[in-house]
């Protein structure tokens, strides 16, 4: 079996960040969340990286990021594009949106051979995160028909931000940890008991208790995944660009839960006992950097993070 590749979503604009999040320095020595993301997978058993980017920031992140790490692990790029659909749609008039984190992860589709993580660029997941996923992902699987994919789950409060709405996937377990339903929600608010989300512009509230299982978009698949994904893409265009051509994105969380729905596969939720930190507004920057610092202070990284690679 080849070994697990990490593909890191690094295409997003970065719009409610005001800038290229996915290049802005967040450690003690210049480090970029990417780099964190990085060491702790080359630290569980991954050799090799692929970054999924945009054609305009491809001299940028390679200056940042990409030329740096291709020091300790194998680097490649794949493009996210917007007008790469399927055969019979074009691109609507105006539209500047990507087409979301599954068109993100068929991007890279020709230079996976085997099973994979998937990874948001501006999310610190932990090391714990990185080495329960490895395993599950080099272990034997049930000869059972099924697909079989994994999710590292996070709890709600430890993933929401007091500087505004967040997105997050819903999940649902049942009591042997196989992931029943997920639900892509757009607009989560921190609350002082935990979370809550709106689908009508605040007119009215669900509440999210404390330990509500979400995705962080942490997943382990394998090239099945990227077969029934490429053949559910049609449909997702069919349906969704008469009603929104501008927004509408075809996302993992609702990739996933429809091909659990279809009895096509059964995804593991992984716990990890790390925090969670994220940059989703500018001003989240200063408490992640204070995060940071404090586990190299710890020593949980060495300063300068690569240190002990060279």
């Amino acid at each position: 079996m080849d070994k697990p590749v990490l593909v890191v979503m690094a295409a997003g604009m970065g719009s409610r960040y005001g800038g290229l999040k996915q290049i802005d320095p967040m450690g003690p020595n210049g480090e970029v969340i990417i780099d964190y993301s990085v060491y702790d997978a080359v630290q569980a058993g991954f050799e090799k990286v692929i970054f999924i980017i945009k054609h305009g920031i491809e001299k940028a992140f390679h200056q940042a990021i990409g030329d740096r790490i291709s020091r300790y692990i194998q680097v490649e790029y794949a493009f996210q594009e917007l007008g790469a659909l399927p055969a019979g749609f074009t691109v609507p008039e105006g539209r500047e949106k990507p087409w979301g984190t599954t068109h993100a992860v068929l991007a890279a589709k020709e230079k996976i051979n085997g099973p994979f993580a998937v990874i948001n660029a501006d999310d610190y997941y932990g090391p714990q995160a990185y080495k329960v996923l490895y395993d599950f992902m080099t272990a034997p699987k049930p000869a059972d028909g099924k697909h079989h994919f994994a999710m590292v789950g996070y709890k709600v409060e430890n993933t929401v931000t007091d500087h505004g709405a967040v997105t997050r996937g819903v999940c649902q377990a049942d009591a042997g940890g196989t992931l029943t339903d997920i639900v892509e929600r757009a607009k989560i608010e921190k609350t002082p008991t935990g979370a809550r989300y709106t689908e009508d512009d605040g007119k009215s509230w669900t509440d999210l208790p404390p330990g509500t299982l979400v995705s962080m978009n942490f997943w382990g698949f394998d090239t099945d995944f990227l077969r029934e994904a490429e053949a559910g893409f049609p449909a997702f265009l069919e349906k969704n660009l008469p009603v929104n051509p501008m927004k509408c994105e075809y996302l993992l969380p609702s990739t996933v839960d429809d091909i659990i729905k279809s009895g096509k596969a059964d995804v593991k939720v992984l716990q990890s006992g790390d925090v969670w930190y994220g940059i989703t507004y500018k001003e989240d920057k200063p408490g992640v950097q204070a995060a940071i610092a404090q586990k190299h202070r710890d020593g949980q990284y060495p300063t300068p993070l690569w240190e002990d690679m060279k």
